[in-house]
């Protein structure tokens, strides 16, 4: 059986890569860090000053494993950088429902 950790950030790459068009990646990307049972998607922009060097980074949104119940969970950021449960989309065994959720965006918190 699959580790269904390796399939799911298949899936966020996938996402990351098909919601920023290839045109704006030179000034804008979304990408995604795997760390233990956690993913996190990131918006990553070019820096805007010329003296400025490193690109920066505003984190998303998270999904989290839960290896006994094998199911994923959404979280959201807050502005302290903390995370909360998203509680508009219950757990899945595919993160491909959460991901539509973010995509979609019904309140807004992902994307503003």
């Amino acid at each position: 059986m699959s580790d269904p950790r390796l399939i799911a950030v298949a899936a966020v790459e996938l996402f990351c890569e098909a919601r920023i068009p290839e045109q704006y990646r030179e000034d804008v990307r979304l990408e995604c860090t795997r760390r233990g049972n956690t993913i996190t998607i990131l918006e990553r922009r070019a820096p805007w000053n010329p003296d400025l060097t490193d690109w920066t980074s505003l984190k998303i949104a998270q999904l989290r494993f839960d290896p006994p119940s094998q199911q994923w969970s959404l979280f959201c950021r807050d502005s302290n950088e903390r995370w909360w449960p998203y509680e508009e989309i219950q757990t899945s065994a595919s993160v491909d429902g959460l991901l539509a959720e973010i995509d979609a965006d019904p309140t807004g918190i992902f994307w503003g």
